[in-house]
């Protein structure tokens, strides 16, 4: 994984988690919500890297 798509990955989930402090602090669920699935969306694309990465690594050799 690069060290962009590693970076976007990180603020995807920091955003997300913004997201869902700033709607359970005015009580707006979808708010919350939003950030849940930002969250889960960051950690799909990095697992999907890593996995990608695995691949790459067990063909070199």
């Amino acid at each position: 994984m690069s060290a962009g798509d590693k970076a976007a990955h990180a603020a995807q989930k920091a955003k997300g988690k913004a997201k869902e402090a700033a709607g359970s602090a005015v009580g707006n669920e979808r708010l919350k919500t939003e950030g849940r699935a930002d969250q889960a969306a960051a950690d799909v694309k990095q697992a999907a890297e890593k996995a990608k990465d695995a691949a790459k690594d067990a063909f070199k050799g």
